[in-house]
């Protein structure tokens, strides 16, 4: 299938580019395109008008500001992947990358990008969630900042309205001595999620604190585990209080069917991978 009928501008400055948001009905930024025009071709996306953003100078950087890391919107996913600031600050997203498309796609594709298109199985949103970032939403009345715990909210769905646009994502820089662990099952590498499954913590005298669980390809958004980690903290480690987490985890689920994946076997698999990223964030803590 091809796209239906619809305007396109490539201006060359952000001030132009809020501007046509604010102007245009139904428009879409266009950025990599991975994901906006496959859906354009299939028709499940007929906007109006497509805002190429790639001339627009000066909003591919990845920088350290302060105790946050921020990532503009034609950051690359494949630059993100290798910058050293992640791997320096951010180890687990530059590992969970391995798990997300595939380098053809991881070239042209965008973080920002990844994250407006909202898909419940993709990993970044749910990293985004487990590391409180902050999402930098941009239009011509100014900036404001969601956290990405309300960023997400539904399939396909966040909250930007139809003037903004995702201009840069903000993580914090996590503490020293903070572990990770991340799993995730799908048919193969860069295939979506059948589930996937994130953990940040840090050790205290033995007993964990300041625990973050995250999953997605588990419902309708990925989301923070919060029951999970107020059952984590201030509790030793062990592979029991893991099991028991996970299996209350599962328990409170709702996934879907899916012809690759049951609503059974995601809450299998999330019994199985919580346990793991815990057990791995508890290694590196120590």
């Amino acid at each position: 299938m091809k796209p239906a009928k619809f305007d396109y501008c490539r201006p060359e400055d952000l001030p132009t580019v809020l501007a046509l948001l604010a102007e245009k009905e139904d428009a879409r930024i266009l950025a990599g395109g991975q994901s906006l025009v496959p859906m354009m071709n299939y028709r499940m996306a007929q906007p109006s008008h497509l805002i190429d953003i790639n001339r627009v100078p000066d909003i591919d950087y990845i920088r350290l500001e302060g105790d946050m890391i921020a990532i503009g919107a034609l950051a690359r996913h494949a630059d993100v992947k290798s910058a050293p600031l992640i791997a320096e600050y951010l180890p687990i997203v530059a590992d969970a990358y391995d798990w997300v498309a595939h380098s053809a796609v991881r070239n042209r594709g965008t973080l920002c990008g990844n994250l407006c298109h909202a898909d419940p199985a993709s990993e970044m949103p749910a990293l985004m969630q487990l590391l409180d970032a902050v999402m930098i939403v941009a239009s011509q009345s100014g900036h404001r900042e969601v956290p990405a715990t309300a960023f997400f909210t539904g399939v396909y769905e966040t909250a930007l309205q139809p003037s903004e646009m995702l201009s840069e994502v903000r993580i914090p820089v996590p503490p020293t001595g903070t572990g990770w662990g991340f799993e995730e099952v799908s048919m193969r590498k860069g295939d979506f999620a059948w589930t996937a499954c994130a953990a940040t913590l840090r050790l205290d005298a033995g007993r964990i604190t300041g625990a973050h669980v995250a999953a997605a390809g588990i419902g309708e958004r990925s989301l923070r585990l919060r029951q999970a980690e107020t059952a984590l903290n201030g509790q030793a480690p062990s592979d029991d209080l893991f099991a028991a987490v996970a299996a209350d985890a599962a328990s409170a689920m709702n996934p879907a069917d899916t012809i690759g994946a049951s609503a059974d076997y995601r809450r299998d698999l999330v019994r199985t991978l919580i346990p793991r990223v815990l057990s791995a964030a508890v290694t590196r803590a120590r």
